[in-house]
């Protein structure tokens, strides 16, 4: 094999390995049909998001995942394949979800959802979770509900002894 053609290849490993290190999930996509201006569209709405989207060649994708320490994606990595990489876990799904809807030669196959494999309706549970943000803002509302509840009860009760009249003094 050329010289060049193995550091390049060696090249595009690196690349998609550096990609799932900065990545919460993986998302593989047949773009079969889908045309440059097309594909353009798609990278700069994932671009948008923190994510992005690459064509590599599956053995080379296999070869990055065995060398990350991943799970192998088996019969998601046959025929032509575009990978992306989102660095917050639902949004590049939930970008190709949505292009999908309108695009209907993109087609999700799966990916890696925090290193395990998701088929297709599996990735598209993900790709409607909430981002961080709404995590967060779930999880203080959770902690605050017991505290607003014991708060309006206090109030409650302290305007229910405030309309009483006050007992007569002997």
């Amino acid at each position: 094999m050329n010289q060049q053609a193995l550091n390049a290849k060696k090249a595009a490993v690196s690349e998609i390995v550096e990609g799932l290190k900065n990545s919460q999930s993986l998302t593989v996509v047949s773009y079969q049909g889908l045309t440059v201006a097309e594909l353009q569209e798609l990278r700069r709405t994932l671009e948008k998001e923190d994510a992005c989207l690459g064509v590599y060649k599956n053995t080379l994708v296999r070869r990055a995942l065995a060398e990350n320490g991943n799970a192998d994606l088996g019969d998601l990595l046959n025929g032509p394949n575009a990978f992306v990489f989102s660095k917050d876990l639902g949004k590049g799904p939930k970008v190709l979800y949505k292009f999908a809807r309108t695009h209907q030669n993109l087609v999700v196959k799966g990916g890696l959802a925090e290193g395990k494999v998701c088929d297709a309706d599996e990735m598209k549970v993900v790709s409607k979770l909430p981002d961080k943000n709404g995590m967060i803002s779930m999880f203080l509302s959770c902690l605050n509900a017991p505290i607003q509840k014991f708060a309006a009860t206090v109030q409650a009760i302290a305007d229910k002894s405030a309309g009483a009249p006050a007992p007569a003094a002997n």
